[in-house]
């Protein structure tokens, strides 16, 4: 009994003392806890990465820049991290049960702002942990261009080495990146679409404009349209201090006419505080005439249209609210008008004889101008992204909706309805039409972001719907032959190209690791799905014959359905050879396809009676259009010390397929012929300590078909010419002066085309008042006399529809350009 009763005190004497023993061992191993604040410049400082080094363990801060986490007892290295902010990093000892203080005073880091960028893995990185060949053009050199009275399209191509020298009209039609199809982008939403009109630059003014990232080559990571790289337009965002306010004016003239002036201004304000800010900014732009080196009045462009007597207006506002530290959202809003807005057209003389009957001496731009199509771009555009980070297991959330609608309308085009009759007669109507083109898009994105201490993955879908339709009006002949094409009255309205809905579904993943402190490896893959739906059309030439009189009915070509699969990888190795020196090899796939406008609804027909029979027709069925695979291997280098800045890739890519254009028609074919594009692009500057500085960029690329087993020339109407910018200028606090040379180097193909060489020399200048900035500018400053790019393609493009001096487009001669600009 009494062994008993011990036997059983023990046991109850052990339960009663278990729990105290296992809460001693409990207190032995309580965790401690790491507390503190993080500010900058005495202000608190939210959504900063609070991280153990070694570690997979941090916490983000709060609104009032505070953070608390929980670790065992130890010593540890406590990090701080936060984009655009100099990285801490402090050594404590956590004691058990207690809490250990660790607060950090972070600084911006202005070198680090410049050099992040998203429009490598859609999410913030820092160029340096990239494989590739990235841009960044800020927002003080793209200013000083602009205000200088260089263009848009132009200063694109005089600052970003792999983009061609752009022209001064409206478009920006054959303005590749290496020799490829650009993917233009504001903020991150595409502004390219499936029918390839090329008004992507013609799109924001600069005024609104921050800072542009490229991407240069072929990119698996955005999908269709990048095969020649991404553009990234970033906008200006509100100030968070207060009210701000932006006023500038200027103009730009060749002082040698009266009509010769281009008149500027824009205005913003912005509001807010670190919890939330906006902008709204309004940009008007006025232009006149434009004069060649002779002094002779540039000809209107009636192919892609010109920005001679334009006028334009670009109202951009956007919002941005910080909910909470980890959460915030932004919103965004644009409408962009730019149209025709004068009494002065191409005169082609008496029933556009100098067009049709090599008379170009009757070609000139004239007054008398009416039209019931004027030129135009009009676009309104909505934007909306949501971020959250530290969810869903410590990862970072994007959320993009977006949606677009634009209208172009082009200048009235003259031609030739040819056709034979019921009888066999060769028979022709001379007309002059013009082409309007809507397009609708609407679609998200969803990005994921996951960081581990050496491997992060960015992972998601989009998803998008495209809508276009066109119509093509045909004016009264009489009226047009009759006035030089310079009166253009309608007579009836028609289809111009069939109408196309596009689908689209991505999913996509893009992984990083740090192999070595100095070696990353990066890798993605992206699979999407597009499905393009044609609807039945009638070729639009026999539209316009039929409501001519020339028959009643005609058959339809088919339309249908095709669905393309793509699945698209890169890879890519960096090298950090210093703190400021990186090496790379990448390789990326890109994917495009090919204008089905251009392609589907087009047929030879017979008249038969009053009946257009269709003979053959490019129908989705019978001959559906495939897509074009491009494969890009590069090798790079930059560095970026004591002054220098130097960047510079070898580049190779190639595709199976290649597009054919059918000048006569202005349809295209695809065909299964090999086509590359190879060569060297780059840029190095040197800032000297005395406030010199200068530089340059190049790009040297060829651009080949393989036809019957060797490489030939590709034509000139596809081919990007090399080139080379170089300048020099001298800056201090109050004063800069720039002078640059820009030099297109001549491009030749078998057929005997060529684009000549060009060389302009611009003079641009700045200086600080005691209330705003002035800048002056001489553009072409030795008045040289040459022919744009776009006109020398242009002469090849469209040779079988009229005259080569119909598209005679010069550049633009001496031209003065004056700009205040004010801050407060």
């Amino acid at each position: 009994m009494n062994g008993f009763f011990t036997r059983k005190g023990l046991w109850l004497l052990a339960l009663l003392v278990l729990p105290f023993a296992l809460a001693k061992a409990a207190v032995s191993e309580e965790n401690g806890t790491i507390t503190g604040s993080v500010t900058n410049t005495g202000q608190p400082l939210a959504g900063v990465t609070i991280s153990i080094a070694g570690h997979n363990k941090a916490v983000r801060t709060n609104d009032k820049g505070s953070y608390q986490l929980s670790v065992k007892p130890g010593q540890y290295k406590v990090v701080a991290s936060y984009i655009g902010f100099i990285t801490q990093q402090k050594e404590i000892t956590v004691t058990s049960g207690q809490a250990t203080n660790v607060d950090f005073a972070l600084e911006i880091n202005t070198s680090q702002l410049r050099d992040v960028v998203v429009v490598s893995s859609r999410t913030p990185q820092q160029i340096s942990n990239i494989p590739g060949t990235v841009w960044v053009i800020d927002s003080t050199r793209l200013q000083s261009q602009i205000k200088a009275g260089v263009t848009f399209k132009e200063a694109l191509g005089i600052l970003i080495p792999g983009i061609d020298l752009g022209g001064q009209g409206r478009t920006n039609t054959g303005q590749n990146l290496r020799g490829r199809e650009v993917l233009v982008m504001i903020d991150g939403v595409s502004l390219n679409s499936t029918r390839g009109v090329s008004r992507q630059f013609d799109a924001i003014d600069p005024f609104n404009i921050e800072k542009i990232e490229v991407l240069s080559g072929a990119s698996a990571i955005y999908g269709g349209g990048a095969s020649g790289g991404i553009v990234n337009i970033i906008t200006k965002k509100g100030t968070r201090h207060g009210v701000a306010f932006e006023t500038e004016i200027g103009g730009r003239s060749g002082l040698g006419h009266s009509d010769d002036h281009d008149l500027r201004i824009a205005q913003s304000v912005s509001a807010g505080n670190e919890k939330i800010n906006g902008r709204i900014g309004t940009a008007f732009q006025k232009n006149g005439a434009a004069y060649d080196a002779n002094s002779q009045q540039i000809k209107t462009d009636i192919t892609q249209t010109d920005l001679q007597y334009n006028r334009s207006i670009d109202l951009f506002a956007n919002g941005n609210w910080r909910i909470n530290a980890k959460q915030s959202l932004r919103v965004a809003a644009q409408y962009y008008d730019s149209r025709f807005d004068g009494n002065k057209g191409l005169y082609l003389g008496p029933d556009l004889s100098g067009a049709f009957k090599n008379k170009p001496e009757l070609i000139a731009v004239k007054e008398g101008w009416e039209s019931d199509v004027n030129p135009a771009s009009k676009r309104a555009m909505g934007n909306l992204n949501y971020h959250i980070s530290d969810v869903l297991g410590h990862q970072d959330i994007y959320v993009q909706a977006f949606g677009r609608s634009e209208r172009f309308n082009f200048y009235p085009f003259p031609g030739t309805l040819s056709y034979v009759d019921a009888a066999g007669a060769k028979k022709g109507i001379p007309n002059m039409g013009a082409s309007s083109q809507n397009t609708d898009l609407y679609g998200f994105k969803l990005v994921l972001a996951k960081k581990w201490r050496t491997v992060h993955v960015n992972y998601g879908i989009d998803g998008d719907h495209e809508n276009f339709e066109s119509r093509q009006t045909y004016f009264d002949p009489a009226t047009s032959y009759a006035s030089g094409g310079l009166v253009n009255k309608t007579l009836v309205v028609a289809g111009r190209y069939p109408h196309i809905g596009i689908n689209s579904i991505a999913g996509f993943a893009q992984a990083g690791w740090d192999i070595l402190p100095r070696l990353s490896l990066s890798a993605g893959i992206r699979q999407q799905r597009i499905q393009v739906k044609v609807d039945d059309f009638v070729d639009y030439r026999q539209q316009a014959l039929m409501a001519m009189g020339v028959g009643t009915t005609a058959d339809a070509v088919p339309g249908g359905e095709k669905s393309y699969n793509v699945t698209s990888f890169n890879g890519g190795l960096v090298f950090k050879a210093t703190d400021h020196m990186q090496t790379w090899l990448n390789f990326s796939e890109g994917f495009s396809l090919a204008d089905p406008a251009k392609y589907y609804g087009t047929g030879s027909y017979k008249l038969q009676g009053q009946h257009w029979a269709l003979q053959n027709g490019a129908s989705v069925g019978t001959s559906p259009l495939s897509g074009i695979k491009t494969h890009q291997f590069e090798a790079g280098w930059r560095w970026k010390q004591h002054g220098w800045n130097a960047q510079t890739a070898l580049f190779y890519t190639r595709s199976n397929k290649n597009i054919q254009y059918v000048p006569a028609t202005l349809t295209l074919l695809l065909i299964d012929q090999p086509r590359r594009n190879y060569g060297i692009e780059g840029a190095v500057s040197y800032d000297f300590n005395n406030g010199i500085e200068a530089g340059t960029n190049f790009l040297f690329i060829k651009s080949e078909n393989k036809n019957n087993g060797s490489w030939q020339k590709q034509t000139v109407t596809d081919a990007s010419p090399s080139k080379v910018v170089s300048f020099a200028g001298w800056h201090n606090n109050r004063f800069n002066v720039r002078l640059q040379d820009v030099q297109s180097f001549r491009l030749t193909d078998d057929a005997g085309n060529q684009l000549s060489d060009y060389n302009t020399l611009d003079l641009i200048a700045a200086v600080k008042l005691p209330f705003g900035k002035l800048t002056a500018g001489v553009q072409n400053l030795l008045n040289r006399d040459y022919q744009s790019i776009w006109s020398q393609r242009a002469q090849v493009y469209y040779k079988a529809l009229s005259s080569a001096a119909t598209y005679e487009f010069m550049g633009r001669g001496r031209t003065y350009s004056l700009t205040y600009t004010i801050s407060y």
